[in-house]
């Protein structure tokens, strides 16, 4: 009875998560991106022929999926290649991954404020992305300035769009609750909520080297948590190994820094 209940799960979840269902044509990978993507995306360089060539496929059916959109900007293949690794890189370890609650982003040119104003000079303009709702649902908002910085500076534990796409994971069973259920199992979320709540202490008492945006929720604690684990894998697993063991289930990969032999 226990594996027919298992079962249906797995079957149910398959369906809703990494289903093929209905895909437009997939253009195929540019010849003239090649180089842009190994020279900007370090977590490109750790995989292997195979792999690259599976995470390249991966990006053209992202971006036959989702519409970009540029405000105030003319989008370039930069824009492109970083939004589709950034898609791709956090579900790469499952075989196929659909975002079906995502229909376009949109890229503005630096940061917003709460009311998705950009060109003021207000204090509150310091969003660097953010997952719509409301009118904007399914829509997901981006900095261009945090997009690229992401990506030039690898070693700060930083990574505005991941952050973003993680929280579009955490939102597939309906909520962002920090809470990835339907990736881990539910045997793993009690332990999974035990070590988030003790990190959150401790990086609000100053005592943790997560970032203190992690601090502010369990919805921003997973999705801070998941930049540190993709940009500094072997620091994280040295210094948090339980959080890492558990990221390493959710994800169903261990990601590198380190650059494979070609």
């Amino acid at each position: 009875m226990v594996y027919s209940v298992v079962f249906v799960f797995l079957v149910a979840f398959g369906i809703f998560a990494f289903s093929k269902l209905k895909r437009k044509a997939v253009d195929p990978f540019p010849k003239a991106w090649g180089p842009i993507l190994e020279a900007e995306v370090r977590y490109y360089n750790t995989l292997s022929e195979a792999e690259q060539q599976r995470f390249r496929t991966r990006m053209m059916a992202f971006l036959s999926e989702v519409h970009l959109e540029g405000v105030q900007l003319e989008l370039e293949d930069l824009d492109k290649i970083l939004i589709a690794a950034s898609a791709v890189i956090p579900v790469f370890g499952f075989k196929e991954w659909y975002y079906n609650n995502l229909s376009g982003i949109i890229l503005y040119p630096d940061t917003f404020d709460g009311d998705l104003q950009f060109n003021s000079e207000s204090d509150d303009r310091k969003i660097l992305g953010m997952v719509g709702t409301g009118r904007f649902e399914n829509q997901m908002i981006l900095s261009r300035r945090a997009l690229r910085q992401a990506f030039k500076n690898d070693t700060d534990k930083l990574n505005t769009p991941v952050h973003e796409f993680v929280h579009l994971i955490d939102k597939m069973d309906g909520n962002i609750d920090g809470i990835p259920e339907q990736l881990m199992g539910r045997e793993y979320i009690t332990p999974w909520m035990e070590l988030m709540y003790k990190e959150m202490e401790a990086i609000n008492n100053d005592d943790s080297d997560i970032r203190q945006y992690g601090g502010v929720s369990k919805v921003e604690f997973f999705a801070v948590a998941s930049e540190y684990f993709f940009e500094r894998p072997e620091l994280f697993k040295k210094k948090h190994p339980e959080l890492y063991a558990m990221l390493v289930l959710c994800f169903q990969q261990k990601p590198s820094t380190k650059r494979k032999n070609k």
